[in-house]
């Protein structure tokens, strides 16, 4: 069997399988039958061991049939256009045009709002992280200038404590000098 293209293989569909069946089911082979469909043409062979065996051949379509006449295509006559008809085309072809512009105008417009509404709402996410990340510099400059006063007052006193505590072993040892002197 020859390669069949989609074309072919559609035609192949649309035959007649009810008389493909029907002669599958003579339990005599007939002698080389001939059906012709257009451009196909298919052949009974012999009735073998397996079953009824048929031969499809698709003809080119170069070549001619002669059972079908070949008729050339004309290219339709044209009509005498008027003045009228040419001017209402024009016309129609303006309001498409003018109707094409106003689409892609509104498109782009469209567009434009998109990106000056994602523009708007990237300033905004950009304002909102400056303000956060500013608050949480300013809190831990805040809570750093606390620790650190906090530690100087701490060694202040300690310092102070020490003073106070190396005056009294002085006061100590002078009375102590004094009493033993």
């Amino acid at each position: 069997m020859s390669s069949t293209t989609s074309g072919d293989s559609e035609k192949l569909r649309e035959m007649s399988m009810l008389s493909l069946i029907c002669s599958c089911l003579y339990s005599q082979p007939h002698a080389n039958t001939f059906r012709q469909f257009e451009d196909i043409e298919v052949k009974s062979l012999n009735k073998q061991a397996s079953g009824q065996a048929f031969e499809v051949i698709l003809k080119s379509p170069a070549e001619p049939s002669p059972e079908r006449p070949q008729t050339l295509a004309l290219p339709p006559k044209k009509k005498e256009t008027s003045l009228r008809e040419l001017q209402r085309r024009l016309q129609a072809a303006e309001e498409r045009r003018k109707w094409q512009e106003k689409q892609i105008l509104l498109q782009l417009a469209e567009k434009r709002e998109r990106e000056k509404d994602v523009l708007h709402k990237a300033q905004e996410v950009n304002n909102n992280y400056s303000k956060t990340t500013e608050e949480k510099l300013n809190h831990k400059m805040e809570q750093t200038e606390e620790n650190r006063t906090a530690h100087l007052n701490a060694l202040k006193q300690r310092l102070r404590q020490k003073e106070s505590h190396a005056a009294e072993v002085r006061r100590n040892k002078e009375l102590h000098n004094e009493l033993s002197g």
